[in-house]
């Protein structure tokens, strides 16, 4: 039975996933290193060397004296609305004209983006296109990320309408992929960062929502009990002292109610029996 444990728990780090091994350690009753780490997490306390693999970060000491005082910023914002094709999937005329309406939205903040990444699906892509020349960017300046496409970050509880074993098994594909997406993107900034940073992903909603709640420590398994409408802002912020906060989450009201949608159209989801 011991032996059981340790594999399982070998399997969850390799997947890279501290929330994954977190997860099983406290399944099974362990009583090991772990344990605090977990106790804190179920207390709601702040893990706070959540980020100190990153390189840049390790060379810390534990009481992080020697910190950067710059703040970064990462904005989130889901691709615009979709239908699915023989063609593939791609923004509707809807989805190009919300994803207009956020690039508009973000050149009112007055950013000056550091990095902009996108999912390298066809509609993030699409999306992001229609963003930068609304910020006048040079779509040359966009990175493609293959961490980022949609997929299933996690178990989730609800679950999600699909079979029990579809969505383990789209856990296992997608999920070690998804937490990678976290670990590149989600860290305090390192004590060369003299000013604080802005970066802009635009990616899709189960990635997003995952983001979020490991970005927050909170359960992951909760995911789907967000929502995020087409075309949407969240911001968060990581602190010099690696706490995170978040600015706002799904906003979407830049955009007339009329043109707020969260799901694909009736007709297109219909024919492929998803959502």
């Amino acid at each position: 039975m011991r032996l059981e444990v340790l594999g399982r728990s070998v399997i969850a780090m390799s997947c890279g996933s501290l929330v994954t091994y977190l997860a099983i350690r406290l399944l099974e009753g362990e009583q090991a290193d772990g344990d605090q780490a977990s106790s804190m997490l179920d207390s709601g306390a702040w893990l706070h060397h959540w980020d100190r693999q990153k390189p840049g970060l390790q060379q810390l000491g534990s009481s992080f004296n020697n910190v950067s005082s710059a703040l970064r910023h990462i904005i989130l914002v889901r691709h615009g609305e979709y239908s699915r094709t023989m063609y593939g999937s791609h923004l509707t005329e809807l989805g190009r004209l919300q994803a207009q309406r956020t690039g508009k939205r973000l050149r009112e903040m007055g950013i000056s983006w550091d990095q902009i990444v996108t999912s390298t699906m066809p509609r993030a892509e699409e999306t992001a296109t229609i963003i930068l020349n609304e910020l006048d960017i040079d779509t040359n300046k966009m990175k493609r990320c293959s961490l980022l496409p949609e997929g299933t970050p996690y178990p989730a509880d609800p679950p999600p309408k699909s079979s029990w074993r579809r969505v383990k098994l789209s856990y296992q594909r997608d999920g070690p992929r998804i937490e990678a997406a976290f670990q590149r993107y989600f860290f305090r900034a390192t004590p060369e960062q003299e000013h604080d940073s802005y970066l802009l992903i635009v990616g899709h909603s189960n990635v997003i929502r995952y983001l979020i709640l490991r970005a927050l420590q909170l359960p992951p398994v909760a995911w789907t009990r967000l929502n995020l409408n087409h075309g949407s802002i969240t911001w968060l912020t990581v602190h010099p002292t690696g706490y995170v906060t978040l600015r706002c989450l799904g906003d979407t009201g830049f955009m007339p109610v009329a043109q707020v949608t969260h799901r694909r159209p009736l007709s297109a989801a219909k024919s492929d029996n998803s959502n």
